[in-house]
């Protein structure tokens, strides 16, 4: 789709939320080991990465959905304070004695996102409809929650409450997923402004490294176990650690590049309907797709653009392909003779690689051409989101824990596809490599990207 609106008359649109809005200071605050060290502490960083996030944002920005999947700022601000006093604070004690009270008597309501156990919820479509309470009085809400907090962690109540202490961690990771989910969501809010904004300023670059080539790295065949095991977190979804039997196989040493998928492009990858799943075709063709979301181009023979959460610029072809679906990630390997990894592939090729690479404490908050890789190894995490072939079902002998939190990953195994592997704005202690991502397969607001494999025989 041609895209006709224009920036500010000097090519750099205003970024919003002040005279100054700096990239905010998530580098020290995101990186934190969540079962390492004080509870407190932990709390304490976590919260303050979040409202760092949102510190660029006016309040009109904060009140912004621009579609049905998407939450306003404000709202995710308000829903995992809501999820500490609802799950943690509940019952406990305040420093003057009393048995918690909850801030107010409508929040419950307002911001319960799924759980339908704990009670009715506001629809999510129209949580941008919400304009009171105002962004002033969910950070109000955020301060009692988390002073009550805080009193409730240094009075000694949860020291041997072994199950509030683990849903306090669950509640540390939750809403590391949110950070993630304020910068998808604004990206896509903003994007659909005219004047095509920018959330923050972008970080000076050096040059950028050679795209690496594109190597092959064999895997061979074998009994492997995959899934978490061990003390340290990790989500429901990603247990009971369990076997299973893979076939000799090769997966990509990086992610695709936007210039080897302007060649899909421009070897008529949209207009194949031979390259295509049925339900992908039919997709293409309703939403009128030619290009990956966030492209666009003032005329058909100007060169590709992309709205990134520093405002517009061209394509650059070295950085990985990203906002493509499921779909697009099928067919694009389809056209290149090979196909998407399975996530037990993922997962076996991955367990032995430190988790870095390009997260949100970079400050890039866009994908990033890598180094060069060897025959041996491969960049696996961070950049983008790795479409795999697998569907998000349960794995052998999962059980859902009982109580509310059994909602948070269990009842969704149905019509969803795994990613694997991280984003440049998914924090880096947030990721592992058993951790398990999934979305609908037309889905493409978030940073996705794409990883062949091919059968090794």
């Amino acid at each position: 789709m041609t895209r006709t609106q224009h920036s500010s008359a000097a090519g750099q649109p205003e970024p919003p939320g002040g005279d100054d809005p700096a990239l905010p200071p998530v580098e020290a605050a995101a990186n934190v080991p969540l079962d390492c060290g004080p509870l407190l502490a932990a709390y304490d960083e976590v919260r303050s990465a979040t409202e760092a996030l949102a510190a660029p944002l006016s309040p009109e920005d904060q009140c912004l959905q621009s579609m049905d999947m998407a939450s306003p700022t404000k709202w995710h601000l308000a829903h995992v304070t809501w999820y500490f006093e609802t799950f943690i604070l509940t019952g406990t004690k305040t420093a003057n004695g009393d048995v918690y009270t909850p801030h107010h008597p409508d929040y419950g309501f307002l911001f319960n996102s799924y759980y339908n156990s704990v009670g009715p919820m506001h629809a999510r479509p129209e949580r941008g409809m919400l304009s009171r309470p105002s962004v002033s009085e969910v950070s109000a809400y955020r301060e009692a929650v988390d002073s009550a907090m805080r009193h409730l962690l240094a009075s000694g109540q949860l020291d041997d409450d072994v199950e509030r202490r683990g849903l306090l961690e669950l509640g540390l990771h939750h809403e590391q997923q949110h950070q993630e989910l304020i910068l998808t969501d604004i990206k896509h809010a903003l994007s659909a402004n005219p004047m095509l904004p920018a959330y923050a300023k972008p970080r000076p670059l050096a040059n950028p490294p050679a795209l690496a080539s594109h190597e092959w790295v064999d895997h061979p065949e074998g009994l492997a176990s995959i899934g978490h095991d061990g003390d340290r977190f990790a989500f429901d979804n990603e247990r009971p650690r369990h076997r299973t039997f893979l076939e000799a196989f090769a997966l990509g040493s990086r992610p695709i590049s936007c210039g080897e998928y302007l060649d899909f492009m421009d070897d008529g990858g949209y207009t194949r309907a031979e390259l295509w799943l049925s339900e992908g075709w039919d997709v293409i063709r309703s939403e009128n797709w030619n290009a990956p979301g966030y492209w666009f181009r003032r005329g058909e023979s100007d060169p590709w653009q992309i709205q990134t959460l520093h405002g517009p610029r061209e394509v650059f072809p070295g950085e990985p392909v990203t906002h493509v679906s499921f779909y697009e990630a099928d067919a694009f390997a389809r056209w290149a003779g090979s196909r998407l990894p399975t996530e037990a592939e993922w997962e076996v090729a991955a367990a032995d690689r430190e988790t870095s690479g390009n997260f949100v404490e970079s400050g890039f908050l866009h994908p990033r051409a890598g180094e060069a890789v060897t025959g041996a190894e491969a960049q696996l995490y961070g950049d983008v989101w790795e479409w795999t072939a697998s569907p998000y079902v349960a794995y052998p002998g999962f059980r859902a824990p009982e109580g509310p939190v059994g909602e948070y990953n269990g009842k969704f195994m149905c019509n969803q596809l795994v990613l694997r592997g991280g984003s440049c704005v998914t924090p880096a202690s947030h990721i592992r490599a058993t951790y398990r991502n999934f979305f609908p397969a037309e889905t493409r607001w978030q940073f996705s990207g794409i990883r062949l494999a091919k059968d090794a025989r």
